[in-house]
């Protein structure tokens, strides 16, 4: 499945009042253009971060839902998180890793994530729950399942490679972000 796909399919499934936080590059600007919402934040820059900034919302704000959306390269940017969340215990925090085997925003190098499977370390580290799909049907069913329960949770989503190059930059500048972002966490 293209990743954009799979980003549209979460996004239209997810209540918006989630928080979601996304990964620099592609996939922040996929889900700017496939679901803008005043409750997404959409890390420009800053690789490998996503996942941190979305445990900090979890344990700050623990009636909220914190949903990450990262990517195989951002998260083996910063792979301990996967340790620091677990550790956190954090039941109000759900990673979705979108894996394309490469470093999208930057060239399409290859990634390591096709002899690392990035689910089995966040289960080795201690998430409740971890789990991989490969079709939008699995992936449907998967969200459910996910959302279930406590987290912290991972679902890892097997994409293709590749970008949609009609998909724009993100048009809010970093302090718009965060002003709309600290808006939301005090409803």
């Amino acid at each position: 499945m293209k990743r954009g796909e799979a980003i549209a399919q979460v996004a239209g499934w997810l209540d918006p009042s989630f928080i979601s936080i996304a990964c620099n590059g592609m996939i922040s600007r996929e889900l700017y253009h496939q679901a803008e919402r005043p409750s997404n934040f959409y890390m420009i820059g800053s690789m490998g971060l996503a996942s941190s900034i979305a445990l900090g919302i979890a344990l700050s704000r623990p009636s909220k839902t914190v949903v990450v959306f990262d990517g195989d390269g951002n998260l083996l940017m910063n792979l301990g998180m996967l340790a620091n969340i677990a550790a956190s215990k954090a039941g109000n925090l759900y990673h979705l890793v979108f894996d394309n085997g490469v470093y999208a925003s930057t060239g399409g190098q290859r990634t390591i994530s096709s002899c690392v499977p990035l689910e089995s370390i966040a289960r080795a580290s201690g998430y409740r729950r971890a789990a991989r799909v490969e079709t939008v049907p699995a992936l449907m069913d998967a969200l459910p399942v996910l959302f279930s329960e406590p987290g912290p949770a991972m679902l890892l989503v097997t994409v293709d490679s590749g970008n949609e190059p009609s998909v724009g930059r993100v048009k809010l500048l970093p302090a718009q972000l965060t002003d709309r972002l600290c808006a939301e966490l005090s409803k």
